[in-house]
């Protein structure tokens, strides 16, 4: 291995780079480990020279693993600016007017694919500074840096808004109405198949919800979730507060579903209304599956699988479980999720030849892409032992990330039902200990431990609506 790696400067591929900027370090022509300082001098455009575009993306959202963006950003554009500089201001202005629109593509990458990093009002500080400076050059970089900012302005504009958005739907679903208090008080409450009786309907409407957050997941977030956290703590403003938040939202939304579902089926009275309830899900979950969305299957499958559900046996053998048990199959754990992964690789070789917008569809089980990119990280050094930065490691994880991207863009080709979708999204749920007392309400304890257990919930119970009338009566 070692003969086949040689070293590479940007211009001579047989040459040492300048020892200031240290080594690149190649293996049949690829990139495999290079100083961090000579990684920052292949990122910089000069007047004869633009990096590749997966190079631009690879160490745009892995370079935040060593040093925070706004560094890297005050870096790339301050040796940008200094390496036109001859000591001859005309011929600097010439040479910074040669290179002005490559930096220009390159901030416009930049802000398109990471927009999420000017949040940080530092970030979007120089950005002002680069256009201004930018603007004594050459006037179509300038007007092209400001439609730049002008799309990179909407694009945070739209973010605040989907977040406030979220945040407001899940103080709605986090009231708790008396309904959800009592099985006996369930009437008062609609269920699933009131507002939508068709398996196939509703999982479009899963689908729209799927994809419209995960529109919203910044590709830097899967690496800012194990990002070392010194370079980052020093500035504790907006975009430090928010690194995660969207993926966040969106592991939140499946143990939502999970929860909702577990919810519907626990609730109603009768044995009958419950079997149906467990068999709407059902197709519900072969329609996901089907669509190419497996987020939402996986997270009707959770649900159905969590204890208050899975020991309500009489309810279950009401029920025809043949297709549940190939759904589970599809999704079994075991070997690594090896059905699910193969399952993947059919969907996406299905969206990669796609005649039509539905077929397109890929939303991965978000939970083991996380998963996928937690153990690729700490699975492999980020740094080797001589200093480099093990740039095969962020090949990798840039490969994972830029499939998720694939499948984020897919614009949702179904019809919206808003009052479906107000549905999944606002309808409150039980809590955990909830769920279980629903539970032993619908079929009583099978044994001491479970009659102990429905004991405690009941009294915790009491208490809490005890608590709750209190406050309400002293509210004014």
């Amino acid at each position: 291995r070692k003969k086949n790696i040689i070293i590479h400067s940007r211009n001579n591929p047989t040459t040492f780079m300048p020892w200031s900027y240290g080594e690149m370090c190649y293996h049949d022509n690829s990139l495999v480990s290079a100083s961090l300082e000579a990684l920052i001098q292949h990122l910089v455009p000069t007047v004869d020279y633009y990096p590749d575009r997966s190079y631009v993306f690879t160490f745009l959202l892995s370079s935040r693993l060593f040093l925070h963006p706004y560094e890297l950003m005050t870096r790339v554009c301050h040796l940008c600016v200094e390496q036109q500089r001859s000591g001859d201001a005309l011929l600097d202005k010439i040479r910074f007017r040669e290179v002005a629109p490559k930096l220009v593509q390159l901030l416009t990458e930049w802000t398109e694919t990471f927009p999420y990093d000017f949040r940080d009002e530092r970030m979007m500080r120089c950005l002002k500074d680069m256009t201004h400076h930018v603007a004594r050059g050459e006037e179509y970089s300038w007007r092209a840096m400001q439609q730049m900012t002008q799309r990179l302005i909407k694009r945070l504009s739209a973010l605040g808004q989907y977040e406030e958005a979220v945040s407001a739907l899940n103080a709605v679903a986090m009231e708790r109405p008396a309904s959800l208090k009592s099985k006996q008080a369930s009437g008062q409450r609609s269920d699933v198949m009131s507002a939508c009786d068709d398996p196939f309907v509703l999982a479009q409407q899963l689908t729209h919800i799927e994809l419209d957050r995960l529109s919203f997941i910044g590709p830097e977030e899967f690496i800012q979730t194990f990002a070392r956290k010194d370079p980052l703590e020093n500035h504790k403003g907006f975009f430090r507060k928010r690194k995660t938040s969207n993926l966040e939202a969106y592991v939140n939304w499946f143990n939502r579903l999970s929860y909702l579902v577990a919810t519907e089926i626990c609730m109603p009275v009768k044995k009958k209304h419950r079997a149906r309830i467990i068999e709407f899900f059902i197709d519900v979950a072969q329609e996901c599956f089907n669509i190419g969305n497996f987020n939402s299957l996986m997270a009707i499958i959770t649900g159905m699988n969590m204890s208050p559900v899975a020991r309500l046996r009489k309810t279950w053998s009401k029920v025809n479980t043949d297709k549940f048990e190939i759904l589970e199959h599809q999704m079994d754990p075991s070997s690594n999720f090896s059905n699910y992964r193969t399952a993947l690789r059919g969907a996406t070789q299905r969206s990669e030849t796609a005649h039509s917008s539905q077929e397109k569809i890929v939303i991965p089980f978000f939970s083991l892409l996380i998963k996928d990119i937690y153990f690729l990280n700490e699975g492999c050094a980020s740094s080797l032992t001589n200093g480099h930065i093990n740039f095969e490691k962020l090949w990798e994880l840039a490969k994972q990330v830029s499939e998720f991207l694939v499948w984020r863009q897919v614009i949702c080709p179904f019809d919206r039902d808003r009052r479906i979708l107000q549905y999944l999204v606002t309808t409150p749920v039980f809590s955990e200990d909830e769920l279980h007392l629903a539970s032993y309400e619908s079929e009583g304890p099978e044994n001491n431990m479970e009659k102990d257990s429905r004991r405690s919930l009941r009294w915790v119970n009491t208490r809490m609506c005890a608590h709750t009338e209190k406050k309400q009566q002293q509210e004014p």
